[in-house]
């Protein structure tokens, strides 16, 4: 079996060097970086985590707790995190909550007990504040929490909601319908709800609301909600669906109900996750930037790791994405 001798020799570098790149310490250049991974690669070199942490405060592990696995914007989310943690040589610890408060606490304390160099938290639920003495980096993930350990990463939800209001009153609509989240638990994604409302008010068009009094967060089937909201409010002409996931079974559900997209009806999603591409029609959307919040998200936990400063709340800019049902 290889060691770190033999990938230093191999490379033409030093053995402090590997293990510094192995833990991801002080500053190596990314040619070093690469012509290391490589050789490990090439000579089958696995560091061992198990020995690594016992001489460390920490494993080169990031906790990720997500509230279902199978919604197509965490899954996004999961794939992004997965890459953007290999490319700073970090592993992800995947944990499933189904929306369980007492399971995300349990999740909490393992990543504690496997000494995890941070924790990315994409769920409401849990307070994290009891943490803090412990120094693990948070990453408040499209969540809002305030204590000294942890950094808030969202989209500009409130300029969203801007920009789809916008965007259907430009396509000729002249009473528009937001579904939205979920009744009495405010979340980031609530401010999608403030823009729309807030254009709606500034155009002069009625702009009505709904927020579910059924459904949980993370929650993947809404066509009974999407029914009975437009059975309920005749005439809308223009639908703003809080998710893409949302927006496709708007799709189904007028379908059924001889509804016509975009003919007698304008669409627009949120998040730009791949339903809105497959969909017919393909759903406008305003696109989420996962992939840079995901190597946000990793970047600043390798940075508190470090003692470096990072900022505790950031807000990244959306776009509109038009397609086939605008």
């Amino acid at each position: 079996m290889a060691t770190i001798k033999d990938i230093a020799e191999k490379a033409g570098v030093t053995a402090t060097t590997v293990s510094r790149v192995i833990n991801n310490r002080g500053y190596i250049s990314e040619e070093t970086r690469n012509k290391v991974f490589s050789v490990m690669k090439e000579m089958n070199y696995h560091p061992n985590e198990a020995a690594r942490s016992l001489s460390k405060k920490h494993t080169n592990i990031i906790g990720v707790i997500v509230p279902h696995i199978t919604h197509p914007f965490f899954s996004k989310l999961i794939s992004n995190l997965e890459s953007a943690a290999s490319a700073r040589n970090y592993k992800i610890l995947l944990c499933n909550s189904k929306d369980q408060p007492e399971k995300e606490a349990e999740y909490l304390d393992m990543c504690i007990s496997n000494k995890v160099a941070g924790i990315i938290l994409c769920s409401k639920y849990v307070n994290t504040e009891k943490f803090s003495e412990l120094h693990i980096p948070i990453i408040n993930f499209e969540r809002e929490e305030e204590n000294e350990e942890s950094v808030s990463i969202q989209c500009d939800n409130y300029q969203g909601g801007r920009i789809a209001a916008k965007h259907l009153i430009e396509r000729g609509c002249k009473k528009l319908l937001h579904f939205g989240g979920v009744l009495k638990k405010d979340m980031p994604a609530d401010r999608r709800a403030d823009g729309f409302r807030d254009v709606c008010k500034e155009e002069g068009v009625e702009g009505i609301v709904l927020m579910s009094d059924q459904l949980v967060y993370g929650s993947m089937h809404y066509q009974s909600y999407i029914k009975k909201g437009l059975k309920d409010n005749p005439g809308v002409d223009g639908i703003f669906a809080s998710s893409d996931l949302i927006a496709s079974q708007v799709i189904q559900v007028c379908n059924r109900i001889g509804i016509r997209i975009p003919e007698q009806m304008k669409l627009v999603g949120f998040d730009d996750v791949m339903i809105a591409t497959v969909t017919t029609p393909t759903i406008t959307t305003i696109h989420q930037p996962v992939r840079e919040m995901s190597e946000l998200s990793i970047e600043y936990v390798d940075k508190r790791l470090k003692g470096e400063m990072v900022p505790s709340n950031v807000y990244m800019p959306v776009r509109l994405v038009k397609r086939d049902s605008t």
